[in-house]
């Protein structure tokens, strides 16, 4: 599984690098805040709103910790999606955060 950390993630977006961020977590914790631009599909809904992914781009999967966005970046590869998990989820981030 790929892998990447919080501050590489951090530095991708600072260098206008087209990054696509897929937030796993539920629509409550992403209210809390998010990095920007990201999207929210919830893990538990992920296989119903598949089709709003495409599989041209490349995904950074983010949640709380890195647990769900692990799960989800697996589901994602073995569908045959560029994904990368995001190590240490929210918990790690120290950039940015929208509300």
């Amino acid at each position: 599984m790929n892998q990447i950390t919080a501050m590489e993630v951090e530095k991708m977006l600072s260098e206008g690098k087209d990054v696509t961020i897929l937030d796993v977590r539920e629509t409550y914790e992403v209210a809390q805040g998010k990095i920007p631009g990201a999207i929210n599909i919830p893990l538990g809904s992920l296989n119903a709103r598949i089709n709003e992914l495409d599989k041209n781009k490349e995904y950074i999967c983010v949640c709380l910790s890195g647990s769900r966005s692990s799960y989800a970046t697996m589901l994602l590869a073995s569908m045959g999606f560029k994904v990368t998990n995001m190590l240490g989820g929210m918990m790690s981030w120290r950039g940015e955060i929208a509300i």
